[in-house]
């Protein structure tokens, strides 16, 4: 068969651990027979950033600026045992935090509804879409440890060399210290692509944080939010017959289990991470939820919610068969086509794209499917298949 052509490349992202493996088959089985696949390769995978001191990770976000569409397999962010088992020669941070500070864009994350999978939480029908702000807070910030009695201050220095000070704590003993960090213009980009989604969605939009507790912070967010609202959208959400409602983060988190979906919950970049789990979590699984990360730059970058089936990979190095559930990064290989069908205007690659989105989809619906799937369905004669035999049965129903 002639293969789908495509005009510009698609910058890839390859990771870490059981993701890399299932990517390799994704392509393989997937997208490689169907399409003439062109890409921008980046080896993102923990030693190769490790080698080239996460000058790759760098490099590909430059990349994605340039070609406009970019899809990431899951890597690995490492803590003091990985820097143990990979020899690395010092803590590297989030490849994703670093990618996402660079494109200054918004997550957009949300489940894949299928039948026979049902919301453990009975009022969800409809999806709830989580707007993750992509940049600062934990995920860019400096930490101390204390040894002893001292005095902590948080100092800022101007231009012209004045300071201003705020006492932080005064230890009596040891002691942890963590500094954090955000930017009017990055909180404001957020705000904005929020908006702007719920607009092309036609979804409600929600923001919650916590501005009662952290009266600077957190408040900030809220009144670049309120002020952008009655300033540049109102009037479009009036007319679109859709609302804006800002609550605090604990109430959100209440409220959310009594609603039924069908609307966007914007989150701050830690509370995004947290509730994007748990929502992908109570709709099924966290392998069926899509992840995009839209910047105002006019780029996209796709990727899985999930991390690196750490467990699963230790298993497949023993011999186990490949058991894991691809979805997530299947439906980022089809969002990311998708995408560049539209910006390059190749309706079929568009539709290939949706194509391969449906085939996975009837063959869940049609009762073949992966064990953390089979274990939830409400399905009966069920068949649950491994890796390789559920790309098998997509391949057939594409």
């Amino acid at each position: 068969m002639t293969k789908i052509a495509m005009t510009t490349p698609l910058v890839e992202m390859d990771g870490d651990e059981m993701t890399r493996i299932l990517w390799k088959m994704i392509k393989d089985e997937l997208i490689l027979p169907y399409v003439d696949l062109k890409t921008e390769y980046y080896d993102l995978g923990l030693e190769n950033r490790n080698n080239t001191k996460d000058q790759v990770t760098k490099d590909s976000a430059e990349a994605t600026l340039k070609y406009g569409v970019a899809v990431k397999c899951a890597t690995i962010t490492p803590n003091a045992a990985r820097v143990k088992e990979y020899n690395l020669s010092e803590m590297w941070k989030s490849p994703n935090g670093t990618i996402r500070a660079m494109l200054d864009g918004t997550v957009f994350r949300a489940p894949i509804i299928v039948k026979g999978i049902d919301p453990c939480v009975r009022n969800w029908k409809k999806p709830i879409t989580l707007a993750r702000h992509a940049y600062g807070d934990v995920y860019k910030n400096s930490e101390i440890k204390v040894d002893g009695p001292g005095k902590a201050e948080l100092v800022f220095t101007k231009e012209d060399g004045t300071e201003i000070r705020e006492l932080i704590h005064e230890f009596k003993g040891p002691g942890i210290l963590q500094g954090m960090h955000n930017t009017v213009s990055s909180i404001t980009s957020f705000a904005h692509s929020c908006f702007s989604f719920a607009l092309e969605t036609k979804q409600d939009l929600w923001f919650a944080t916590k501005d009662t507790i952290s009266k600077k912070y957190d408040h900030t967010f809220k009144d670049i939010f309120e002020e952008l609202y009655e300033k540049e959208y109102k009037d479009k959400f009036d007319k679109a017959g859709i609302k804006y409602f800002y609550t605090l983060i604990d109430d959100a988190v209440a409220r959310v289990m009594k609603e039924e979906g069908g609307f966007i919950w914007a989150c701050k970049n830690y509370d995004g991470d947290v509730m994007s789990d748990m929502v992908s979590s109570a709709f099924g699984s966290l392998s069926m939820m899509t992840s995009v990360l839209v910047s105002p730059k006019g780029v996209f970058e796709y990727e899985a919610a999930h991390g690196t089936i750490q467990k699963h990979y230790y298993r497949y190095l023993e011999g186990e068969e490949a058991k894991s559930n691809p979805v997530a990064s299947i439906f980022a290989w089809s969002g990311a086509l998708r995408k560049r069908g539209e910006l390059d205007n190749l309706p079929e690659l568009s539709a290939f794209g949706d194509r391969l989105e449906a085939a996975v989809i009837k063959t869940i619906e049609s009762g073949v499917m992966t064990a953390d799937l089979s274990r939830i369905t409400s399905l009966t004669n069920v068949r649950t298949v491994n890796t390789k035999e559920f790309f098998e049965e997509i391949k057939k129903n594409m």
